[in-house]
């Protein structure tokens, strides 16, 4: 006599009315994250049965754990199943007939104790994740058994919280299978391929071996070899390891894996914080090619091991985001949300730890390899600038392993650099944002033993003016902002009215400040100076207009041409040098504006004029 069936009808047990209808269009911003939810909860019944079995509570039984995500596109269906815990009658009444009681927490107080970190190997909760099925279903069924045997159980529910429960069921094996019938609004995901990738984006690092199956492809023909059943997943993901135990090789290939750059990586992080911290990780630094290349990086949050999201500003310093990594943070929730990040204690001890270790990584380098970490500071230069920019913490901390390059050769510290300019040009710092162009003034500088140090790209001039503010009595110069005294000769030069007039009227400009100077080169005949804070303003005007902000108003350079009395062309000039001194005058100006900036169109036509009447003058 076959077992009679009992046949259970009901609703879901909620407290608010009509919560199918918000569970299907508010639960997750993104749809694809049902799949997420549903492969959690059935890590978490092999992990609760792995659990109950270390602590000798189940006995006489091993098992492998396995979880299967298969598709069928023709039955419109997509099933997940585990060899877990299972569930009688009672616990799905329990567990899923009753909306947000959450069947894991009831189950980490039992079993972890208080003060452990009870939350560790168990991923989500039977509760609203599972009801995220309803965004991609109209129609859910859930068979299982439990591991204490009994009868099976199965239960369905339509999208509108009816469900009907029939025990006993016919199922042999232990463990949960969860059958979606999926709607018009999922139909995406019936595509084999598609529901692959969304596995992979979530599941890849998952502990339990996660295997996927196309229901509807076609068996291999016989004599055809068939394909080996291989997991999705990497159930040891390298951030779970020692690292101790990973080769460089390993890292690399994990960095290739995951973020699909053909480059190596310059160098990694490899983080492990215990209590109260509790959260591993790796950050890679990446080569940074140009001073605008990666500036967003990628950097993947994980919650034992699965997949929550990209580049959680709250979570990971913004600067620190054009780095690449993953960070598993079990102690955040798995629906994690913005507001909960921004206003959570452990988020903000998690963003200054991870910051430290950075700036110690730094320091490390620096010390023990200092040739290899100057031959990567090119790479990591404007990383490292724009971290000091944006929180004065991390300067602090890594201060001492940021470089400055010397032009035509070799790196400093802003503390070596000042160290060995005191018998110089003490506490100034003299740098070139165009070494090519700025090439003279560079000469003139190195030719008395000061060291110009190489600054060429926007972001420097921020950086620049962060370090005179955390840098007592520094000042920064560029090279053709100031004659230094290091570069004047002996005695004082008089001002000459002839050489004043003769060149302002070569540059066309009745107001340009015309100073005579004795310099200690006398091949130069004149340098053209703006004032470092003229410079300055007019770098950040640039910056305003690159950015689409007009600042309005015509803000006027404080330029100066300072003629070198010492040379023998400008003494011509003070003598008198009849008919071609204003030819010559025009044309040292024009040497002495190319020497600082580049021509505009109208100059150059003028200034190859103007040469072409001087060589003229030479046949």
């Amino acid at each position: 006599m076959a077992e009679e069936v009992k046949n259970e009808k009901g609703g879901i047990s909620v407290e608010t009315q009509h919560i199918f209808p918000i569970i299907k269009r508010w639960l997750y911003s993104d749809k694809e994250i049902f799949l997420r939810e549903i492969v959690s909860n059935a890590s978490d019944a092999i992990t609760k049965l792995q659990r109950l079995i270390s602590l000798g509570e189940v006995r006489d039984l091993t098992f492998d754990g396995k979880i299967t995500v298969s598709v069928s596109k023709k039955a419109r269906t997509i099933t997940v199943s585990d060899n877990g815990i299972g569930m009688d009658a009672d616990e799905v009444k329990k567990y899923i007939g009753n909306i947000a009681l959450s069947g894991a927490m009831e189950f980490i107080q039992k079993y972890e104790g208080e003060g452990e970190a009870a939350t560790d190997g168990i991923i989500g909760h039977f509760g609203l994740g599972f009801y995220s099925a309803f965004m991609v279903s109209d129609s859910v069924e859930v068979r299982s058994r439990s591991y204490r045997g009994g009868d099976a159980v199965q239960w369905i529910c339509s999208d509108e919280g009816t469900y009907e429960m029939n025990v006993p069921y016919d199922k042999e094996d232990r463990g949960t299978t969860v059958i979606m019938h999926v709607n018009d609004e999922g139909a995406e995901y019936l595509e084999a391929y598609k529901l692959r990738s969304v596995l992979e984006k979530y599941c890849s690092f998952m502990p339990i071996e996660i295997y996927f199956a196309d229901e509807d492809a076609e068996e291999p023909k016989e004599g055809e070899e068939v394909p080996e059943e291989k997991p999705i997943n990497d159930t040891m993901p390298l951030w779970q390891k020692n690292p101790s135990e990973c080769t460089d090789e390993e890292y690399k290939a994990f960095y290739h894996k995951v973020f699909g750059d053909f480059n190596d990586p310059l160098f990694w992080l490899h983080i492990k914080a215990d209590y109260p911290l509790n959260f591993k990780g790796i950050l890679y630094f990446p080569k940074l090619t140009h001073e605008f290349a990666n500036m967003e990086g990628q950097v993947k949050l994980y919650y034992n091991q699965v997949f929550v999201a990209d580049n959680i500003k709250e979570v990971i310093p913004e600067y620190l985001l054009m780095l690449r990594g993953v960070l598993d943070c079990p102690e955040l929730p798995l629906n994690v949300s913005r507001s909960y990040l921004q206003n959570n204690g452990y988020v903000t001890k998690i963003s200054t730890h991870i910051v430290k270790k950075v700036a110690d990584k730094l320091n490390s380098l620096f010390k023990n390899d200092r040739e290899g970490f100057e031959k990567m500071w090119a790479d990591i230069k404007t990383f490292c600038e724009y971290a000091a920019l944006c929180d004065r913490k991390f300067y602090d901390k890594a201060k001492d392993a940021l470089l400055m390059e010397v032009v035509h050769g070799g790196y400093v510290t802003l503390a070596e650099y000042l160290e060995g300019a005191k018998e110089t040009n003490e506490n100034t710092v003299y740098y070139a944002s165009d070494a090519e162009l700025q090439a003279q003034y560079i000469s003139m500088f190195e030719a008395k033993g000061i060291k110009v140090v190489n600054f060429p790209q926007m972001i420097d001039t921020q950086y620049v003016q962060m370090l005179e503010s955390v840098s007592e009595n520094v000042k920064f110069k560029r090279v053709d902002s100031d004659i230094a005294d290091a570069l004047r000769g002996e005695g004082e030069a008089e001002h000459s009215e002839a050489l004043e007039k003769l060149f302002r009227e070569a540059a066309g400009n009745d107001k340009l400040t015309v100073k005579c100077e004795k310099l200690a080169d006398v091949n130069v005949p004149a340098v053209l100076t703006l004032t470092e804070e003229s410079r300055r303003m007019q770098d950040m005007l640039k910056l305003y207009a690159a950015s689409g902000m007009n600042m309005g108003g015509d803000f006027a350079a404080e330029s100066a041409l300072l003629v070198n009395v010492d040379n023998p062309l400008i003494q011509k000039l003070a003598d008198g040098a009849g008919d071609n001194a204003a030819l010559l005058a025009k044309q040292i100006y024009s040497l002495a504006v190319l020497s600082q900036r580049r021509f505009g169109e109208e100059e150059m036509k003028d200034f190859l004029a103007t040469s072409y009447d001087v060589l003229s003058k030479l046949v």
